[in-house]
């Protein structure tokens, strides 16, 4: 099997034209896609509605070219959409594809991705046991199918995790059920925590033995260094894409990933850049930079109200949210060194690294 990763600018929510290029020019066989990742142009928030419409126009361009029905081609394919493009980040969907008629490079490791998909959730599964118990088994299957061996060969786990307005948890409340908060951006970080604990259940990163549904926004020295998990109102399930290392896998791309301990973290951003071959110091050039095919990133302004012993106000603001504040200055961050500003910059980090921090992965080609 080979995996190839391609990325697109999109200059509005419903911008297709990339893929459809792509597809047009015989780069992209639109039967090989198995998943899509991006930012787009909305909030990030609850009333985010820009990542539902890419979606809608993705599947629907996806299932014109293969004759299968666009909700067809969404039950089989993830299309996991970040809100906020705050500062100078820019717009941009990443198309992951793969070929299964290539043969294993048998003697080092190349990229490889599987994909899972949980049963339906309701508002009253949100940030409790069962969200975590479907997450982990997805992960696990999706490691399986991506013939992953080892959770040390993980370095990257994206999983798209559904968000409700106030009217479906009002709902589910009067049919008799319980949800953990019935503030909808709140129990959105109650599924993005239990997304991030049922992938580190999976890899071996959390404690067995756990009462996992307890600590769910609770003990954030529980972390999965590999997590990034986000919530919409356009899903219903969680949607898993785990990308990591194998030899059963052919071609030219890698992956690799780190901690950020803080938003101020330029060190690990270095590290990371240098294991992949490239020089950043202080930025990577141009020429360099072409070989970068995404960038994940997840962080959170410090819970504390603090970085490095001095206040931020971020979580303070009643006019932006503290994940636009986050997006926009470690997107800055992570920007400047990498030369590259189609980041894929999440806020909202619940259990996805250390408090106040993040994770960071990289695909490059080697």
């Amino acid at each position: 099997m080979r995996a190839d990763v391609h990325r697109f600018s999109l200059k509005d929510p419903g911008d297709v034209s990339g893929l459809q290029e792509a597809i047009e020019k015989g780069v992209i066989d639109p039967e090989k896609i198995v998943a899509v990742i991006g930012k787009t142009h909305g909030n990030g928030l609850v009333n985010d509605y820009t990542r539902g419409y890419l979606t809608l126009c993705l599947s629907q361009l996806i299932g014109a070219r293969t004759g299968i029905p666009a909700e067809s081609v969404r039950e089989q394919v993830p299309f996991v959409f970040s809100g906020g493009v705050e500062g100078i980040l820019s717009p941009h969907y990443i198309v992951f594809t793969v070929n299964s008629d290539s043969a294993p490079n048998r003697k080092e490791n190349s990229l490889a991705i599987g994909v899972a998909f949980t049963p339906e959730l309701s508002p009253s599964d949100i940030g409790r046991q069962r969200q975590i118990d479907l997450t982990a088994a997805a992960v696990t299957k999706a490691m399986a199918s991506a013939s992953i061996e080892s959770p040390d060969d993980v370095h990257f786990v994206q999983v798209k995790g559904p968000a409700f307005a106030l009217d479906d948890i009002v709902a589910a409340q009067r049919s008799g059920l319980t949800c953990r908060t019935d503030n909808p951006g709140k129990l959105m970080g109650f599924g993005r925590g239990a997304s991030a604990l049922g992938i580190g259940t999976a890899l071996g990163q959390i404690p067995a033995n756990t009462d996992l549904e307890q600590v769910v926004l609770h003990d954030f020295s529980l972390y999965s260094s590999v997590a990034s998990a986000s919530a919409g109102v356009e899903v219903r399930t969680n949607e898993v894409i785990v990308v990591g290392l194998s030899r059963a896998w052919s071609g030219p791309l890698t992956i690799a990933h780190r901690a950020m301990r803080d938003a101020l973290d330029l060190v690990s951003v270095a590290e990371l850049a240098r294991e992949l071959g490239f020089s950043p110091e202080p930025q990577i050039v141009a020429e360099q930079a072409s070989r970068i095919r995404a960038v994940f990133v997840k962080c959170e302004a410090q819970r504390d109200g603090t970085i490095r012993g001095r206040r931020h106000t971020m979580l303070n603001d009643g006019d932006i949210d503290q994940q636009r504040h986050i997006r926009a200055a470690v997107g800055a961050i992570v920007a400047a060194v990498y030369n590259d500003t189609a980041l894929f910059v999440s806020g909202g980090a619940e259990h996805q690294g250390p408090d106040g921090g993040g994770m960071l992965a990289i695909i490059a080609e080697n």
